[in-house]
């Protein structure tokens, strides 16, 4: 029992040192003027509902989708934080004709975004009967205009049934241009019981904005995970702020700790420059996000120089086409000066200028532009005692206590191996 208690402790604190090793307290981004003021902003919510024809479809719970998402709306509705502002738009609920420019123009506000009264939004929805088209482009359009302005987190919630019936208006191209714009939207989808195109579609707008695609075959998902994403938008971890990198360092905006967005033509680099002190080690990561049919084998490229041009590190990784986000990272902890300065003398800072490339590729019918989602995550803490410390490996002081357990166990190994030989040598004796 005691040895038993004895190797707890020891994995308790090997796992103790992990965790400070690899995720230091350093919430850095959100200790600036900017993300103060964003926490201040209430959150805003669009739900997005489609009340098109196909919604009368009686295949969820025994009853029709429209009924189902009614009922859905209203558990929402009950349970939505007071802090977030929530507003509803909806597609194809007043125009039955035939008329395509007509139906496509079919997407109005049913309820502003705003504090929420939740008897008058329940009063509204419940008017709601299945008309008309599927104007997807158009709402989420109408959707982000609904939600512009200030620095809060803004969410949209798409549920429909179909795939947009308004092309050329091709709604996932729609995503990418409100994701360019860098307003900090993020757009979630829910297909109710979807077929193959409609979900690929809808994965398609969820990933050009980091948002989330989910099927619904019931109505107690549906309301599930409508609350959950408005929760989520209640209390956000990260706000990214945007940012344009540059075609080279010289130009290149200085950054912050903080995590920033922008968007990478492929092939293209974008240059940002990171101002780094003595005894201070620079952690940087970025991740490309493939928000279109890419061609397989990629690869991305993280690189920190000196301004002369002369490299420091590199991250890089690489991917086959299995996965829609590729990620890479590095670490440059800066040397303390050798030279003690006056006490009104601060010590001068290093400019490490950061360049991201990728090795992306895509089919003559792919757009290139706008470029593909970059999130960059800087940070910049106090640095191990020397550039050489095995701490800047990432556990910290956790190695010395890795290699003292890895010495006890070996050690432990050759005592354990030499009883049971020993047992066994007496047991043959008798």
């Amino acid at each position: 029992m005691i040895t038993r208690k004895r190797l707890a402790t020891g994995a308790c604190a090997l796992l103790a040192a992990l965790a400070v090793g690899l995720f230091p307290t350093s919430a850095a981004a959100d200790d600036g003027p900017a993300a103060a003021d964003s926490a201040k902003e209430a959150p805003k919510v669009e739900l997005v509902l489609d009340v098109s024809g196909s919604m009368r479809a009686r295949d969820i719970d025994g009853q029709t989708r429209m009924a189902a998402a009614k009922q859905a709306f209203n558990e929402v509705l009950d349970a939505v934080p007071q802090e977030v502002r929530l507003g509803i738009r909806t597609l194809g609920a007043d125009y039955a004709g035939q008329d395509r420019k007509r139906g496509c123009e079919d997407t109005r506000q049913l309820y502003p975004v705003g504090p929420l009264d939740r008897t008058e939004a329940k009063t509204a929805v419940a008017t709601l009967a299945p008309t008309g088209w599927t104007p997807i482009g158009p709402a989420l359009l109408g959707a982000a205009e609904d939600l512009k302005g200030g620095d809060a987190t803004k969410r949209i919630v798409l549920i429909t049934d179909g795939e947009d019936t308004c092309a050329p208006l091709d709604p996932c191209e729609v995503a990418r241009d409100i994701a360019a714009q860098g307003i900090h939207l993020v757009i979630d989808t829910l297909g109710l019981v979807p077929d193959v195109k409609t979900r690929r579609q809808l994965m398609c707008i969820a990933e050009a904005t980091g948002g989330t695609y989910t099927s619904v075959h019931r109505t107690e998902e549906l309301s599930g995970r409508v609350r959950q994403l408005v929760d989520r938008a209640a209390d956000p971890v990260v706000t990214p702020v945007a940012t344009n990198g540059a075609e080279r360092c010289a130009g290149a905006p200085t950054l912050q700790p903080g995590l920033y967005t922008d968007r990478q033509v492929i092939g293209r680099h974008r240059w940002y420059r990171v101002d780094v002190l003595p005894g201070q080690e620079l952690r940087a990561s970025v991740s490309i996000a493939a928000d279109r049919a890419v061609n397989d084998d990629y690869g991305v490229l993280l690189r920190a120089v000196t301004v002369h041009g002369r490299e420091i590190v590199r991250g890089s990784e690489a991917g086959d086409g299995r996965t829609d986000v590729i990620s890479t990272g590095l670490r440059y902890p800066k040397k303390e000066n050798d030279e003690a300065l006056d006490d009104d003398t601060k010590p001068a800072a290093e400019t490490v200028c950061l360049q991201v490339s990728n090795s992306f590729s895509a089919p003559p019918s792919v757009k290139t532009t706008p470029g593909m989602p970059v999130e960059l995550a800087i940070d910049v803490v106090d640095g191990p005692d020397s550039a050489s410390d095995v701490a800047s490996f990432g556990l910290g002081r956790g190695w010395w206590l890795l290699g003292a357990l890895v010495v006890a166990g070996f050690l432990g190994g050759l005592i354990w191996g030499w009883l049971s030989r020993w047992r066994v040598a007496v047991w043959r004796t008798h």
